[in-house]
């Protein structure tokens, strides 16, 4: 079998115990703080309710939290969501979860914000619309998405099992909305544990 069939009929697969270590205690994303920061001018940041999706241990659900918001932290591995409940530095007055693959997701309505850093590439090509789809309905008018979405000429796009767009694809995505932040970033680099990498990847913030 020739190199390139071989690696494309390989599955994705990460090593969640190890990353979540490597990753533990590193600041919020971008995209979260520029979403807030949005959110914060128009005097909207007390007690708004946000879905964390892929929320891993909390990197962003923490942010969110302290800036007193009610958190639906929703990841597809159990021990994630254990990693969010045992942190010390969480309100769990504050804080649902769930763990829940994205193939079975299921959202509340009028949500005000849905924080996806990361996360959504993981979702299987088949999958996807029917995600992105229930994204746009669980947010309000005036409710805002950020998060990632991977390009077509990142690395892991030979991964059948994951998630790769094109930017007039993304385009395509965000035409719900009204972009306010939109980076697309393409360069080598490493991942969290150390692999090398092609990064090419869309940061987004877009209001509803």
């Amino acid at each position: 079998m020739p190199m390139n069939d071989q690696l494309e009929s390989q599955v994705f697969e990460r090593n969640w115990s190890a990353y979540y270590q490597a990753v533990e205690g590193r600041p919020p994303r971008e995209t979260l703080l520029s979403a807030l920061t949005r959110f914060e001018a128009l005097s909207e940041g007390l007690q708004q309710f946000a879905v964390d999706l892929g929320c891993g241990d909390g990197r962003d659900t923490v942010e969110l939290l302290k800036r007193g918001w009610r958190v639906l932290g929703i990841d597809g591995a159990a021990e994630a969501i254990a990693r969010l409940q045992n942190r010390p530095d969480v309100d769990l007055h504050r804080l649902e979860t769930l763990v829940m693959r994205f193939e079975d997701l299921v959202l509340p309505e009028s949500v005000d914000l849905i924080n996806a850093s990361f996360c959504l590439p993981f979702c299987p090509p088949e999958h996807f619309p029917s995600l992105w789809n229930k994204i746009i309905a669980a947010l309000r008018v005036g409710g805002r998405f950020c998060g990632q979405l991977f390009g077509d000429r990142d690395s892991w796009a030979i991964y059948p099992n994951m998630s790769h767009h094109t930017r007039a694809q993304v385009e395509e995505l965000l035409q719900p909305f009204k972009v306010e932040w939109f980076q697309e970033e393409e360069h080598p680099g490493k991942t969290a544990l150390g692999e090398q990498k092609y990064w090419h990847i869309y940061h987004i913030v877009a209001c509803k």
